[in-house]
């Protein structure tokens, strides 16, 4: 059995065993979605590793399949290998795995060598692992251990599929999700300031859904003044768990939230990180620390710095998905810094109306069209009489 290889990219002439074909193979490509789908199942409980589906097939019929449930366990290898009857039963067979299996010990052992343990004969995958301590070294291992292995099969869907992890792994940086509601005609908010509520009941329900499972949301200080909001995650059942409890950030480049605002007085119950700029009060911050609320002060002040800064700090905390639940100041701090990454726009059924009302990004903005960052549409869902558009930006825009 072939020892671990130190994780570095495979070099030198392709070999029979390794095999990366532009001719798509119709019966890997079926199996390799089915692996892909699976693996959307760990959505918000396993960030911030990857979502990772893995599906075992001999003869054409799947045998086995798995995906990796919750940070800190199996791996969806793992799981798939587990849901036979016996580990015998996938000799000789082929694994279809989303991502490069593990080949480093980290909170489970190496899933490559797991797959050679049970004698699979081959291993498809979707995408090459960029992580530092993978990065070709499985592909090496089962190379190594005489197991055909096919890499980039679906490598752009796989791809999609983790958008967010590639991000903070290649970037080191947390994936921007930024939400709004508008109106018909654009509108964020009536002329008066009004905001609540364009959108219905079932609209409202699907951004819990979304709060439930990112790491962070973010506000700036203007919409804890304006809405007095909680930012988080509540089920229309009271059974109901989130994945996860994303922590609250408030954006304080001038001013502090009250002692008696919603997020400040659950901060005990859910926890509160104040971004501050050098000219917040700094005895009215002892006060809020001294409520439970943290901090973290930014050596930037301007609001485009402010959340470079952010999202670099963020990214050394190992968050993954941030959401921006702010109004228009805010938006436009993200757009000027261009870290926005995926937008989830509701509109409502409903036209304000005025110059005076509010679209969802303020700031400057552009001059030129030509200047305008693109993005592609990855869902369109009715929600009632509400519609949810969900884009993202192309993987290869920064």
């Amino acid at each position: 059995m072939p020892a671990l290889p130190s994780p570095e990219p495979i070099d030198g002439h392709p070999s029979p065993l390794l095999k990366n074909e532009n001719a798509v193979d119709e019966n890997d490509q079926h199996f390799m979605e089915m692996a892909i789908q699976i693996a959307k199942r760990g959505l918000g409980k396993v960030e911030p590793n990857p979502m990772v589906g893995c599906v075992l097939v001999r003869d054409g019929i799947v045998i086995g399949q798995g995906f990796h449930q919750k940070f800190g366990g199996p791996h969806a290898e793992v799981e798939a290998l587990r849901s036979l009857e016996s580990t015998q039963q996938a000799k000789d067979a082929t694994a279809y795995v989303s991502l490069e299996p593990c080949c480093h010990h980290g909170k489970t052992p190496p899933c490559a060598k797991a797959l050679v343990d049970a004698g699979v004969a081959r291993v498809v995958v979707g995408m090459a692992d960029p992580f530092p301590k993978v990065a070709g070294g499985g592909l090496k291992y089962l190379h190594a251990a005489g197991v055909v292995t096919t890499v980039g099969v679906m490598q752009a869907e796989a791809e999609e599929l983790n958008a967010p992890y590639l991000k903070l792994v290649r970037d080191g940086r947390p994936w921007v999700i930024a939400k709004w509601a508008m109106t018909l005609d654009g509108r964020i908010a009536t002329a008066s300031g009004q905001s609540q509520w364009i959108t219905g009941q079932q609209a409202r329900q699907e951004v819990h859904r979304l709060r439930a499972r990112v790491d962070g949301i973010a506000v700036g200080m203007g919409t804890v003044v304006a809405d007095d909001p909680m930012l988080t995650a509540r089920g229309k059942e009271e059974h109901q768990v989130p994945s996860r409890v994303a922590e609250r950030f408030v954006f304080c480049r001038h001013r502090l939230p009250s002692l008696d605002s919603k997020i400040v007085r659950s901060a005990c119950d859910v926890p509160v990180t104040l971004l501050v700029g050098s000219d917040v009060d700094s005895a009215q911050l002892d006060q809020l620390q001294r409520a439970g609320v943290k901090s973290i002060s930014l050596v930037n002040s301007k609001s485009n710095e402010m959340v470079i800064e952010t999202l670099q700090r963020l990214g050394q905390q190992r968050m993954t998905n941030l959401m921006l639940e702010g109004g228009a100041e805010l938006l436009a701090s993200f757009f000027a810094a261009d870290r926005i990454d995926e937008c989830h726009v509701y509109l409502g059924p409903k036209l304000f109306g005025g110059q005076a009302a509010k679209g969802p990004i303020g700031g400057v903005g552009i001059d030129q069209i030509t200047d305008a960052v693109p993005f592609r549409l990855v869902s369109l869902e009715p929600l009632g009489n509400d519609l949810r558009a969900v884009y993202r930006r192309d993987l290869c825009e920064d």
